[in-house]
């Protein structure tokens, strides 16, 4: 038998295909404009890895996730578990596709709820902070970074497109920071006032704001959401001061927002997971160096896959196949 993962990310989805004992067989990436455009087919790279028979369970992380607070079954989660597709960071309509794809595909599945004012599981203090906090990838991120470390108080920063950090404490998701409201992540980062002016003055959409107000920002790029992070980074290489000053920013950002969470925890912080393309990047630069020089070697840092949001979900899966009533404080529902 074999579980599935799927990982909604901004560029993509991904794919992880994983043994019923926890080995992982296949992780695979379908772009998000490539499936809105019909040049590949998320049901058909599925079909060419496994066997529909064999798939006992798949873990499916969509959008916000902030329509539903549980992990249920995806046939009796109504509008795809969100509440809006509007104010989310780019719409391309690839991941919808994706999605209508997997629906025909017929098989036992489960949703994975974003963090939110919502969500019964969170620290009520940062459900009265934030009306959403983290959409559901981050969940699976964080399952996998449990599995990976042992740990049961720590911080997860995931670094890519947005960063958003998360609380772990006894086990549980505490809380996290989402995208828009803390650090800078490549493409997506914090409103801040002159960009507020910007939407009060009818310049701009507040999506379209904070879809320029990451790293690209301060490096000058623009353009399609999967090209410039590769923009950045070959800037960076062929040392272009703006792109450096870019990611040093970001750098600085993820730190005061790891910082921050270390605070609230009132349990002594076991370590620093660093996940993401950007946070599990070793060059051209070394981020778990970079990030350190900050934190003088208080923390242990452990980098997990950058595929981790659709292995956890995997995990996930298996788990609650087997099971499981609660993933990281969340409530199964399956009956």
């Amino acid at each position: 038998m074999v579980f599935i993962g799927m990982d909604h990310g901004t560029t993509g989805i991904s794919f992880c295909i994983m043994s019923d004992e926890g080995e992982v067989i296949d992780v695979f990436k379908i772009g998000r404009e490539e499936s809105k455009k019909g040049l590949i087919s998320a049901k058909e790279e599925i079909l060419k890895r496994v066997d529909l028979d064999d798939v006992k369970l798949m873990a499916i992380t969509y959008a916000m996730g902030d329509g539903i607070s549980k992990i249920l079954p995806t046939n009796k989660v109504k509008d795809r578990g969100i509440l809006s597709i509007n104010g989310a960071g780019k719409v391309t309509g690839g991941g919808t596709s994706v999605f209508s794809e997997l629906e025909e595909l017929d098989i036992d599945s489960v949703m994975i709820p974003g963090l939110h004012k919502n969500s019964d599981s969170l620290d009520k203090l940062f459900r009265a902070a934030y009306s959403h906090q983290a959409s559901p990838e981050k969940v699976s991120i964080s399952y996998n970074a449990v599995k990976e470390t042992g740990w049961s108080n720590f911080i997860v920063a995931d670094i890519s497109s947005n960063s958003v950090d998360i609380l772990i404490e006894d086990g549980k998701i505490k809380g996290a920071i989402d995208a828009c409201l803390g650090a800078m992540g490549v493409v997506h980062g914090p409103l801040d006032l002159e960009m507020i002016r910007r939407i009060d003055e009818n310049n701009a959409s507040a999506n379209d704001c904070f879809s320029h107000a990451g790293a690209i920002k301060i490096a000058g790029i623009d353009g399609k959401v999967a090209n410039m992070k590769d923009q950045l980074l070959e800037n960076y290489r062929n040392g272009d001061e703006k792109a450096k000053l870019a990611i040093d920013t970001l750098i600085m950002t993820v730190a005061m927002e790891i910082a921050g969470l270390d605070v609230v925890c009132k349990n002594e912080i076991e370590g620093i997971v660093l996940t993401g393309s950007i946070g599990s990047a070793t060059e051209p630069f070394n981020f778990a160096d970079e990030i350190n020089k900050y934190f003088k070697n208080k923390y242990p840092l452990k980098i997990i896959s950058k595929d981790s949001g659709a292995i956890g979900a995997a995990q996930i899966a298996m788990d609650v196949y087997n099971g499981e009533k609660e993933i990281l404080g969340i409530e199964v529902n399956i009956s």
